[in-house]
């Protein structure tokens, strides 16, 4: 009777362990996220409002969106952990991409509020009042939380290699730099320039909204079918070739799907073979490259060729245990 090797058994559970990872840590920095902006977003709106600072109210209704597009990341993740189906054979990736197309166009559509609240101030700049401090002790206490939290984000993020958690991080890294535009902005009001703060409220506008374009056009291009970097490409293809039965690669192309590949391949093997020699090899080569890179599946095409010596594969041709998926 067949038995799976132990490697292959090992394999199969560090995948799930490593899915696991990602979907726990997603889950606890999208938590403390909706902590953090529950917190600020009602000091900033209620001390902005007494304090009488539009850029501390605009950055604190910022914050409110955070919680919204906190909320995105959680279902997202939630979804993007689901296996394949009919609906879906090559599984539910691609959510954790829509959720950063949707974290990026929260921003911009919050960068326009911002924006048109400013110009209408910055016309009647006589009709802007003088800020409390305790404005500018806010913000300053919302710039070191901010920064705090893209920090511990990013490094999760790194950790379990998620553009999803990466996006995130950095919507966080733009209401830390918000938020020192606001405190520079209030504290110019207190100084006796009062245009300084809807100037801040601008400013962050603007920051924002570029930043939600960055967000929002990567995620789109990703939807597109956007092909990976030269070197991942390179690492495939060296991959390819050095499965024994592979005379060579070429027309190599990969996608993303989430935050992994899905490749489509031309691999070449002597013309002598027979073709269950030939479905072996590329059986070899798909496993290769799934087991060493982060590709979701891979689809080769063989291409008969003459070689030089194909004496050893002849006589001992790959075989592929069918109950493990493994070359042997």
């Amino acid at each position: 009777m067949k038995t799976t090797p132990l490697s292959t058994i090992n394999e199969s559970e560090d995948t799930l362990t490593t899915s696991a990872i990602r979907a726990n840590t997603a889950r606890k920095t999208t938590l403390v996220s909706v902590v953090v902006n529950i917190v600020l977003s009602i000091l900033q709106i209620v001390v902005g409002y007494f304090a009488r600072s539009q850029a501390l109210i605009a950055d604190g209704i910022h914050s409110l969106s955070d919680l919204f597009a906190d909320f995105v990341v959680l279902i997202a993740n939630h979804h993007s952990q689901k296996d394949a189906d009919d609906d879906h054979p090559y599984g539910h990736q691609r959510f954790e991409t829509a959720a950063s197309l949707m974290l990026g166009i929260i921003l911009m559509l919050v960068a326009v509020g911002m924006l048109w609240s400013s110009v209408n101030k910055l016309m009647s700049p006589d009709d802007i009042p003088d800020v409390s401090i305790f404005a500018f002790f806010v913000a300053l206490f919302t710039l070191l939380s901010k920064e705090g939290l893209f920090r511990y984000m990013l490094k999760a993020a790194k950790a379990v290699k998620s553009s999803m958690l990466v996006a995130n991080a950095w919507h966080a890294r733009s209401d830390a730099a918000s938020s020192l535009v606001v405190a520079v902005g209030i504290m110019g009001n207190l100084l006796g320039y009062p245009i300084l703060d809807p100037i801040a409220a601008l400013i962050v506008a603007l920051m924002i909204g570029r930043m939600g374009w960055n967000f929002g056009t990567e995620a789109l291009h990703d939807l597109m079918d956007r092909t990976v970097d030269d070197d991942e490409i390179k690492a495939i293809r060296d991959t390819l070739e050095r499965t024994p039965g592979v005379q060579g690669a070429h027309d190599i192309r990969a996608r993303k799907m989430g935050d992994m590949i899905i490749v489509d391949a031309h691999i070449e093997v002597n013309r002598h073979l027979t073709v269950e020699q030939g479905h072996d090899i590329s059986t070899a080569a798909r496993n290769a490259v799934m087991q060493r890179h982060r590709v979701l599946d891979l689809l080769a095409h063989v291409d008969p060729v003459d070689s030089v010596s194909l004496l050893n594969i002849v006589e001992n041709p790959i075989r592929v245990d069918p109950e493990t998926k493994v070359s042997t």
